[in-house]
């Protein structure tokens, strides 16, 4: 399994979202750090049933202590870059870690299928075309996996969302709007996976502290 250094993880996401100036990157930077922050703090209990306590959303194992070098496989940085964008969706941070913390047996193996697909095939203009049917939402691929976060409207301050994966968009779109007032945020997986690891594989490890 290929590992990736914090700053790679970084650069790569970075890159792929076009930040092209100091100010934006920095944010970025923060913003992912921040849900390394929030990973790392809320409790684990590997034995746990439920998957929010068995396992952390974006390490394997044991989060080092602040400070600790930090080792990210491409699933791993894929779940920070799916992390941010519901960040950039107005999700609040400890729902977007809780969320991907349980599911992430689900995403991780959603992950690895969409990384065997076929990339010239996956984003073909033409075959996209051919597979495109009336009244189903454009996408720009043929593959397309759909991540739905939805809330019902509620008198309780808790909105209780909901974070489903779609393999069919169709699906996911129905859901979103089976019920009047129902909110939805949707990401298309596939396109993200495979823009993250082409940009993964032109980063560096850098060494920490100064040279």
């Amino acid at each position: 399994m290929t590992a990736y250094k914090r700053n790679q993880v970084e650069d790569a996401i970075v890159a792929g979202l076009g930040a092209d100036d100091a100010k934006s990157e920095a944010n970025l930077v923060t913003r992912l750090k921040r849900l390394l922050d929030t990973d790392r703090a809320l409790d684990v209990r590997p034995q746990s049933n439920r998957a929010e306590l068995a396992n952390y959303a974006f390490v394997t194992g044991d989060a080092p202590g602040k400070g600790g070098e930090i080792q990210f496989s491409e699933y791993e940085s894929f779940a920070l870059l799916i992390g941010l964008q519901m960040l950039n969706h107005r999700w609040p941070q400890k729902f977007v870690v809780e969320s991907l913390r349980r599911i992430r047996p689900a995403l991780e193996r959603q992950h690895k299928k969409i990384m065997r697909l076929d990339r010239a095939k996956l984003f073909d203009p033409d075959q996209i075309r051919l597979q495109a049917k009336p009244g189903s939402p454009a996408l720009a691929t043929n593959s397309p996996v759909i991540l739905l976060i939805w809330s019902d409207q509620r008198t309780a301050e808790d909105p209780a969302p909901n974070v489903e994966i779609f393999e069919d968009p169709s699906a996911a779109f129905k859901r979103g709007i089976e019920k009047p007032g129902r909110s939805m945020t949707w990401l298309e997986l596939t396109r993200s996976a495979h823009a993250l690891s082409e940009q993964l594989a032109k980063t560096r490890p850098r060494k920490r502290g100064r040279s």
